[in-house]
């Protein structure tokens, strides 16, 4: 008698007919994994083989057979639950009938009768994908051994047969899914969402279990504000992968949506836990969520005191309606822009004015000519001002008001216009409105996603000014320059608009701010980092010679604003000098001659830098070290060896390698100065590798002159070389050199 051998969930087609061997194994199908696959924009998110839920929904019907997808009800969940109950017993008797143990395998078949009992009768349509006729009688006879196994190897093949056709089946609909997906993606692109969550959702119908199918879809739910369908969708495709970075994300997302901060923060808070090397996306969205819950928090306090009758409230609502009148006179404006602005004072009263569209003032004909003007008369500039002291009350410590102003679109339009106006009273206030941005890192991303390609040019024209608007330019430069994406736009007009006002400001140092020059050079300097910028200024013959120029002094030489221009142009150099050119090597000697010179300077701070450029730019020119050495430089050099901190005496013992290695002169030098080497010597036992290298390096150097070795006897620098050569260094450069030096030691001198 033949019994037909069902599985109940047609979802269990998945997973259940898995080769013996595999089952074998152990792994249960909630544990095994998939790839990575790409959603809409071309992400990846890792995707797990899942417990597989009810069929998802097509579009426009839903299946009548299995709960839609997007159901979050307890009946859905139950099912789900008793579904991978049913995939484990199933794992379970693979595993006991493919058991070289004989009484395993009876209780597995035993077992698996009795599961077909339980099941009896079944859907035509499983019948007809998933049955496998089986010789039961065979199953239920007591007969010998060999029949037992005859039997146990039918079945097993009968299952076989059935995993391979439904492993070609989940070929085909995986296929398929993934046709569906890219089409979605296609019209996700197209800003087509509806179109994307039909393709996404006929995918699921093809394959349950596809987690990308799922997040994908959950994102198109989000450009159509079906939050909660977008949550559902991300909690099924944790369901598959409960490590899906994507769906943590696009379910923190839906919630901001729907103003549900704690839910919003614990799923960015999962993120971080699933991946810590995603902390700055996890800051970000926290940003943006506490940003959001300030907003409704404020708004929400502003409308309890509206409705107790605050004045304040009142008061800026019948302001707001003046201004927006029309063909009112323009000293009409500009006065009503003046209470409002002492009106707007507090965050409640900022909050009043944005809920009450404050930043439509725009849109009245009159004040936005003022404002847009190329050329203002008195009266226009009157009211530009006003309305700058307008829009600072507004945005003073208001990140969402900031937001809102840089979203107008005459504004972000005529910021570098107002900067450049040449008006003292539009620039002062333009600069006091940047700076309200620049000062904190949510406000210098609202900044950068203006074009600043021209603001470095004309904040760094504010140091022609002897007033505080200089300062407050380079405070808003110096704010700026550390972000990367200012460093970019950077680039647009570096060679051609910001290289030629930096050089005539270093040449005009006379004229100009002396402390703002020094930290127009100091912004120049970090640029620096930027490597292609750094190869523009490094080539620039201009940019050298304007430097030398500063370094040759004025007739105020010795006042602090000179003395901080020439500290930040010899840090430039050390930057600039980290390139070779020939440029450099053209004027190595006139920029090593200027560094020796200022060796004798009062500053020490400005003495230990030029002895760093003298390091960096000896190496660029034989002619250069001649130079230097004929001038004293090695005397100099062991005199802060002797004397100098830390920083000082590795540039000064960097430069007397480079002296020592080309120059015969600067070899008798050194040991003319230093007759026991005594200097060198006590380099050697320092703890900084670099210095200890040098001082080998230099040591290898002066041994090569006859009698040089004799100096040494008596002293401990057989000892200290074997240390370094034979291991206590970590870096190979100083155990070289110490070793050269040591062979050079006995060569010259055998005692």
């Amino acid at each position: 008698m033949c019994h037909p051998f069902y599985f109940h969930n047609p979802a269990l087609h998945l997973h259940s007919h898995a080769h013996p061997a595999r089952a074998a194994s152990g792994a249960s199908p909630r544990q095994r994994c998939r790839g990575f696959e790409s959603g809409p924009g071309g992400s990846r998110c890792p995707l797990a083989v899942p417990r597989c839920p009810p069929v998802s929904p097509g579009v426009p019907s839903l299946s009548p057979r299995c709960p839609p997808a997007m159901l979050r009800d307890e009946d859905t969940e139950a099912d789900f639950q008793r579904f991978l109950r049913r995939v484990d017993d199933v794992t379970n008797l693979l595993q006991g009938l493919s058991s070289p143990d004989s009484a395993v395998r009876e209780k597995a078949i035993a077992e698996t009768e009795k599961k077909l009992q339980e099941q009896g009768g079944s859907r035509e349509e499983e019948e007809e994908e998933s049955r496998t006729t089986l010789n039961r009688t065979l199953i239920n006879t007591s007969g010998s051994a060999r029949a037992e196994a005859v039997d146990a190897d039918g079945f097993l093949a009968a299952l076989e047969k059935d995993a391979k056709e439904r492993a070609q089946r989940r070929r085909r609909n995986e296929q398929l899914a993934n046709a569906l997906k890219e089409q979605g993606n296609e019209a996700f692109r197209a800003g087509d969402f509806a179109l994307a969550i039909q393709r996404y959702s006929q995918g699921l119908e093809k394959l349950r279990d596809k987690q990308e199918l799922y997040t994908n879809r959950a994102q198109a739910y989000l450009k159509l504000h079906e939050y909660e369908k977008a949550i559902s969708d991300c909690e099924w495709a944790l369901k598959c992968n409960k490590n899906c970075l994507k769906a943590y994300f696009l379910m923190g997302k839906a919630h901001l949506a729907l103003q549900r901060f704690p839910e919003c923060r614990q799923c960015y808070e999962k993120m971080l836990q699933i991946d810590p090397q995603k902390e700055n996306l996890f800051k970000d969205c926290v940003n943006e969520a506490r940003l959001e819950e300030k907003r409704v928090r404020d708004e929400e306090r502003a409308e309890r005191e509206a409705q107790a009758g605050s004045v304040a409230a009142s008061s800026i609502q019948e302001l707001l309606q003046r201004i927006s009148s029309p063909g009112q006179d323009i000293l009409y404006y500009t006065g009503g822009i003046r209470l409002l602005a002492e009106a707007v004072h507090s965050c409640t009263g900022q909050t009043f004015f944005r809920t009450n569209n404050g930043f439509s003032i725009l849109r009245n004909e009159t004040v936005r000519g003022a404002f847009c003007a190329e050329s203002k008369s008195p009266a226009e500039v009157e009211l530009c001002v006003s309305l700058l002291l307008l829009f600072q009350a507004a945005c003073a410590g208001n990140e969402e008001n900031q937001r809102l102003l840089l979203a107008q679109p005459e504004v972000s339009a005529q910021l570098a216009e107002l900067l450049s106006s040449g008006t003292a009273q539009l620039q002062r206030e333009t600069l006091a409105l940047i700076s309200l941005y620049s000062e904190h890192e949510t406000g210098r991303r609202l900044l950068l996603r203006q074009d600043l390609s021209r603001w470095l040019q004309i904040l760094m024209a504010f140091v022609k000014s002897t007033d505080a608007r200089a300062d407050s330019a380079m405070n808003i430069l110096s704010d700026l320059i550390g972000e990367e994406r200012f460093q970019t736009q950077c680039r647009a007009m570096f060679s051609t608009g910001v290289l030629p006002l930096f050089t005539q400001l270093l040449v005009c140092a006379r004229q100009v701010n002396q402390a703002a020059l020094a930290r127009a050079v100091g912004v120049l300097g970090s640029l620096c980092a930027d490597v292609g910028l750094r190869a523009q200024l490094a080539r620039s013959r201009e940019c050298w010679q304007a430097c030398l120029q500063l370094l040759d002094g004025c007739p105020d030489a010795s006042s602090p604003g000179y003395q901080l221009c020439v500290f930040a142009v010899l840090g430039l150099m050390m930057n600039l000098l980290l390139e070779s050119n020939g440029t450099i090597q053209d004027l190595a000697v006139p920029i090593s001659g200027r560094c020796l010179a200022l060796l004798s300077h009062q500053d020490g701070r400005i003495v230990t830098r030029s002895i760093g450029v003298l390091s960096r730019v000896l190496p660029a020119s034989p002619s250069a070290v001649e130079e230097v050495v004929r001038a004293g430089v090695v005397k100099k050099m062991l005199k802060f060896l002797k004397a100098g901190g830390q920083l000082t005496c590795s540039y000064a013992i960097k430069t007397l390698s480079i002296c020592t290695k080309s120059s015969r002169r600067a070899q008798e030098e050194l040991l003319k100065w230093d007759k026991r080497l005594q200097v060198l010597l006590k380099l050697l036992e320092a703890g900084d590798e670099l210095l200890v290298g040098n001082a080998a390096f230099c040591l290898s150097q002066c041994l090569l002159l006859p009698g040089a070795a004799s100096a040494l006897l008596g002293s401990s620098v057989v000892q200290l070389l074997l240390r370094q050569a034979g291991g206590d260094a970590h870096r190979t450069s100083v155990q070289q050199n110490s070793a050269i030096a040591l062979g050079r030691l006995c060569v010259a001198e055998p005692r």
